[in-house]
């Protein structure tokens, strides 16, 4: 482990009247963080960043210096501390387990408040129904994005393209309404049809065809690997239409 004890680090970030940097502040609080001492200089022109650009010969700012010698910018900070830097390019769970975990959050959260505790069948249903909600209006911060993504592996937005365009607009609808409990009779078939040809499209993309895709269940922008938890949101989709349907014909609208 690094002996921090009594060190300093030399900073220089941008820092003007219209902005200032957030990797500046990152490797300042990394530093910090650290142990280290802090000397920390702002370049507050472009004229001056310019020029501490070309007099050091890097191409971006902040740039951090530990004894002399020149570390880098955050992620090389980062890196120079044995910490994890992100990769962009990296698929990843991570966006579709943060939406389940909210999702179950809030279902736990409703329970509670309808029925003073979180153990309810109900709570079950609005995990699934919130999850459909919020990875719908994920695909909707960026339709065209979304659509597109979807078109690599849907059978039926590949035979109709405006299908990609209409799909988060039904997943949306159909989990509100599962929400709300109302118009079943809409609900169900939308949730049961979508979920329907989402599960058979990855299910043959992957399993069948063993491509390698990004999945567009969180969006046009995600590096989600299409594959088992794609499959689960649309098995998802599929029970809870299929449950909705038994509770609905011989007992009626469960609360």
């Amino acid at each position: 482990m690094l002996d921090t004890t009594h060190r300093k680090a030399i900073l220089y970030r941008m820092v003007m009247p219209k902005h200032t940097c957030p990797y500046g502040l990152k490797a300042k609080d990394l530093l910090e963080r650290q142990g280290y001492v802090v000397e920390d200089h702002w370049l507050k022109t472009r004229e001056e960043t310019d020029a501490f650009k070309a007099a050091h010969d890097v191409k971006t700012t902040p740039q951090v210096f530990i004894d002399a010698n020149r570390i880098g910018g955050y992620d090389d900070t980062r890196c120079f501390f044995g910490k994890p830097v992100r990769d962009p390019k990296a698929v990843t769970y991570r966006p579709v387990l943060a939406v389940f975990a909210i999702a179950a959050l809030m279902a736990l959260a409703t329970s509670y408040a309808s029925f003073g505790t979180v153990l309810t069948i109900r709570a079950a249903e609005w995990f699934i129904a919130f999850s459909m909600a919020i990875l719908a209006m994920l695909k909707l911060q960026d339709i065209e994005s979304f659509s597109t993504m979807f078109l690599n592996y849907d059978l039926l937005a590949r035979r109709w393209v405006r299908y990609g365009y209409v799909y988060p607009f039904a997943e949306a609808g159909a989990g509100i309404l599962m929400i709300s409990g109302a118009f079943n009779w809409i609900s169900i078939p939308v949730a049961l049809f979508i979920g329907t040809i989402g599960a058979v499209s990855v299910f043959k993309a992957v399993y069948v065809d063993k491509r390698e895709l990004k999945c567009a269940c969180v969006g046009g922008g995600s590096n989600v690997p299409l594959g088992f938890v794609s499959l689960t949101e649309n098995l998802m989709m599929i029970a809870m239409a299929i449950w909705m349907l038994v509770m609905s014909v011989p007992l009626g609208h469960m609360e």
